[in-house]
């Protein structure tokens, strides 16, 4: 625990995160659990005079697309309860989803990145009216696919989030977050972890940062297409009380490393925790296993990945879980975030940090961080 730790101030001394939480649990029992920096008061864009507040375990921040490793454990609940079929079209649900050939979309090519809307196609969406279920319906069926769906598979970065919202809404008639809060998270006692959070809890979240230089312009140019904006629109918005009272299932949901090492955990015993049973061990492997590789973009650093059923699988040589890592699966978040189970060492991890550097050149001590967990616990037997 202590080189681990160490790797992980090695990182925080390189300038790029305010903050960073780094949770562990093996075998269900918490190894380690800590903090390092501010929560408050300490990113590139805030007064010298600044109240600095220090971050702790308990400190919730948004992490970004780790979210999507919740709403695939959703998704593949409701799935086993019969609600929906994941080989179910998309417009049995979204009757307006079928222009452009999207009336050929079904739920599993949504869930596996695969539905040829990587991009947010069509008029500019208004994002006041985000949580507005008529009006984000209206735009996912104005969406012209780039790609047949079903061709290949590439990131949904932006899409994605919209898509899982109304289709679960429209498949159970209750709310993505209603669903989560009562079936998994209040009876496992979480205190966050949900898609945003109530108003009164905005000043309780610590913000976001830009930190490090801006990126290459050809790589901006198409992280502003993947995304919808650059680092320094996207960034600020995220920290606003608009988004972070919103219920988008791809990227609000806000968390710490404890709480997020604890969900991670329903996965690494094989989708039971405590007493709670979320969906079978049988369910989970199916989804855990790998049906295709990403071609690579921006979610995975321009590098191939392998991917299951909506989570990212780790790999042996490099991967979103660090080296040797091949039973590892779960998802990363922008940027420098990662939850993950890891059943082959009864290991159930998350690392948060606050900075979203752009580049820097010592941008390689995170994943040396990861490798430095993997090489410090052991396989079990």
């Amino acid at each position: 625990m202590d080189r681990i730790w160490q790797a992980a101030r090695h990182w925080y001394a390189a300038g790029m995160q305010p903050a960073i939480q780094l949770c562990l649990r093996r075998d269900g029992r918490v190894i380690l659990d800590r903090a390092i920096g501010h929560g408050w008061g300490n990113g590139p864009a805030d007064r010298p005079d600044a109240e600095k507040v220090l971050v702790s375990t308990s400190t919730p921040f948004c992490v970004y697309s780790a979210a999507k490793a919740i709403t695939t454990t959703v998704t593949h609940m409701l799935v086993e309860r019969g609600q929906f079929s994941l080989d179910d079209r998309v417009c049995d649900y979204l009757p307006s989803y079928t222009s452009h050939g999207k009336d050929r979309t079904t739920i599993r090519h949504v869930l596996t990145h695969s539905a040829g809307v990587p991009f947010a196609t069509g008029p500019r969406p208004d994002l006041r009216r985000m949580d507005d279920s008529d009006y984000t319906r209206e735009m996912l069926g104005k969406m012209k696919p780039v790609y047949r769906p079903g061709l290949v598979h590439i990131y949904h970065g932006v899409t994605w989030g919209p898509l899982m919202r109304e289709i679960i809404s429209a498949a159970t008639g209750r709310s993505i977050r209603e669903i989560l809060h009562t079936e998994i998270l209040a009876p496992l006692g979480f205190r966050w972890t949900n898609y945003g959070v109530a108003a009164e809890d905005v000043p309780l979240v610590a913000p976001s940062h830009v930190t490090g230089k801006p990126l290459p312009a050809p790589i901006a140019r198409a992280f502003k297409a993947a995304v919808g904006g650059t680092m320094t629109q996207i960034i600020p918005f995220s920290n606003t009380r608009e988004f972070l009272t919103g219920i988008i299932p791809s990227s609000n949901t806000v968390s710490n490393a404890h709480e997020l090492s604890r969900f991670a955990e329903i996965l690494c015993r094989g989708g039971e925790l405590d007493g709670v049973r979320v969906m079978s061990a049988q369910t989970l492997r199916a989804a855990a296993t790998e049906c295709r590789r990403l071609r690579p973009d921006l979610a995975t650093g321009l590098a191939p990945m392998r991917w299951g059923t909506g989570y990212m699988l780790g790999s042996r040589r490099f991967g979103p879980f660090g080296r040797d890592a091949s039973a590892a699966f779960g998802h990363t978040g922008l940027t420098d975030i990662a939850v993950w189970a890891d059943p082959s060492r009864a290991l159930s991890v998350a690392v948060v940090s606050s900075g979203k550097p752009g580049g820097h050149r010592e941008a390689k001590r995170y994943p040396q961080l990861l490798d430095r967990i993997n090489a410090e616990i052991p396989r079990v037997s």
